[in-house]
Formats: C-alpha cells, structure tokens, sequence
C-alpha cells in the first residue's frame, strides 16, 4: 500500500504530465518549429538579453556547458546566431542571434503567446487570476534557494508573492510599529496607505513584487519593488514584525527582491530611507547598498535625514 508521501509525489507527477501535454512541450519540435524545448528556451534567452557568454548561459538555465555548447553548434549551422570574443575575456564567445535568428525567437514568441492565449482565454477573470495566484505559489514553494529560510533554532518562515489582504497588512503594520517605536504620526500611515495603493492599482506584472515572509501560517514581514524608471527598480515598504526580529526575515527578503528584479531586467536598485533606522541601514550594507545622498527634512511629526541608496544587480 503507498504512504502518504508516495501518494503526493504521484499526484505531482500527473500534475506534470498534465501540464507539459497541455503546454506542448511532448512534441519532438515546440510549437511546429524548428527548436526543440531546450533549443527554444536558449533563443529566448538569447531575445531578452545582451551579448550573454556560452557559460553564463550554461549557469542561467543549469545545464552542463558541454551540452550548451553542442546544442549552440548546431542552432548556428542553422544560421540564428553568431559569435564573437567577448572583450572582457578572449577565451569566451559572446553569443547574439542573427537577423534571421531574431526573426525565429519572435515566430517563437508569437506562437507561444497564442497557445497561453488560448489555455486561459475561457476562464473568467476571476479564475485567471486564482491561476496565476496558484503558479506565483508553486513557483515560490518549489524556489528552495530562497523560500524556506531556517535559523538555527527556529523553525523555516516562507517567503512568497503577495495575496489579497497583505497590503492593508503592510499598512497597519508600519502605521502601528513606527508609531511604537519611533513616535511617527498617522502622516506616516497615510503615506504608506498611498503607496501601497498605487501598487495595487498600477501593478506591472513581471516588473514589480510583493514578498512576504509568513512563520507558521502567520505574515511577519514584506518587501516591494516597483518600477522607478526602464533600468531602475526601487525597494519599498521593508518592514518586519518585532517578535519575529533575529530569524534574518529582513535580509531574506530584500535579497529576494534583489533577485526578482534582476530577473526582471533591471540593472540596478534604489531604496529611499531614515539615518535612524539603523536595523534596516545595516541590512542595505550587508548587501552591497552605497549611500548615495542624504537631507534633512521634518516628516511625521520629527526632525529626520532622510537618505537615498543605490547598488547595481
């Protein structure tokens, strides 16, 4: 008789042999083209990036740099990219796609967006967003280099995207914990009210995030990134709950949102805060934040230098 767990593990290999028949991915071609899965992943990649190596390539999307390089062997033989010495080291080749290469990724592109279209264009609205909300969930449970955090005598917290709900819990939050421990006033609350809001009603998928940090089923911390400008994203609304200070939640947060910017496309990230909150301050140092320029100015009921901080990702 199968145990608990072997039942589970079935029940997510059906689930995979569901989804990759639904997607497409069986067929020997993707998409009645000329690339196989991995091929087509690699043109993509190579569509929405500049100039990347053969190894940074292997690293990015975990495969054995022997294999990327028979399979770049033969996608050039078909005449889509080219390669040149990359001016940062001669021993590696820089990889971009030609024009006729360009023109594939896109015929890619075009037929990967119809059959998506398709697969949750009869759902309602509500619907499609219960499955992007259940993806954004699979994506964070199954993410282990960032989801489950553990300190040594504590047990895992999760960090995962944002839910309906969370943001009047980010609000309350700082409105209650700056009150507490610095004396700010209800400005303050309003001020954060305000932003998050705007992420709510302007929310750019796939550019801007909601982490998260949940212990035992209960939220004790966030983190957000909007877009500030095309290469720009700036962190915003950090915050953790006191009794659950020293599990490191802040810092596993903000590097989750380091990486999901990143990942992105931004090139760098920004973050506006107070001299005062030291906590927080050695967290963006940690991390590779610089100071970049600081100014006085009278907010939520006190006298404070704010301070504008900045790192490349």
């Amino acid at each position: 008789m199968a145990t608990i767990q072997e039942k589970r593990v079935a029940r997510v290999r059906e689930f995979s042999r569901f989804y990759t028949r639904k997607a497409g991915v069986l067929n020997e071609m993707l998409l009645d083209s000329n690339f196989g899965l991995t091929e087509a992943r690699v043109m993509y990649e190579l569509n929405n990036r500049t100039n990347p190596t053969a190894k940074e390539l292997a690293t990015d999307l975990d495969l054995d740099p022997a294999y990327i390089s028979r399979l770049l062997k033969k996608i050039e033989k078909m005449g889509v990219i080219e390669r040149r010495p990359a001016p940062h080291d001669g021993r590696q080749q820089m990889i971009t796609l030609t024009e006729k290469g360009r023109e594939e990724a896109q015929m890619l592109e075009n037929r990967s967006m119809n059959l998506f279209g398709k697969l949750i264009g009869e759902l309602t609205e509500k619907d499609q967003l219960s499955l992007l909300g259940a993806m954004e969930q699979i994506t964070s449970l199954l993410d282990q280099e960032t989801v489950l955090q553990k300190d040594q005598d504590d047990p895992a917290f999760l960090l995962r995207p944002h839910r309906p709900g969370d943001l009047g819990w980010i609000v309350s939050a700082h409105g209650r914990i700056y009150a507490e421990e610095y004396g700010w006033d209800d400005s303050f609350e309003a001020l954060v009210a305000s932003i998050a809001s705007d992420f709510l009603n302007n929310y750019k998928e796939g550019r801007e995030f909601c982490w998260i940090a949940e212990k035992n089923g209960e939220t004790i911390g966030s983190a957000v990134v909007v877009e500030e400008d095309e290469i720009t994203a700036k962190l915003r609304l950090v915050i953790v709950d006191p009794k659950a200070r020293g599990l490191k939640a802040g810092l596993k947060l903000v590097e989750q949102c380091m990486r999901s910017a990143k990942k992105a496309g931004y090139e760098q990230m920004s973050l506006w805060t107070n001299d005062n909150l030291t906590a927080a301050i050695n967290i963006y140092k940690k991390l590779g934040f610089e100071l970049i320029e600081e100014e006085p100015h009278h907010s939520f009921g006190h006298d404070l230098v704010g301070q504008y901080w900045k790192r490349s990702l």
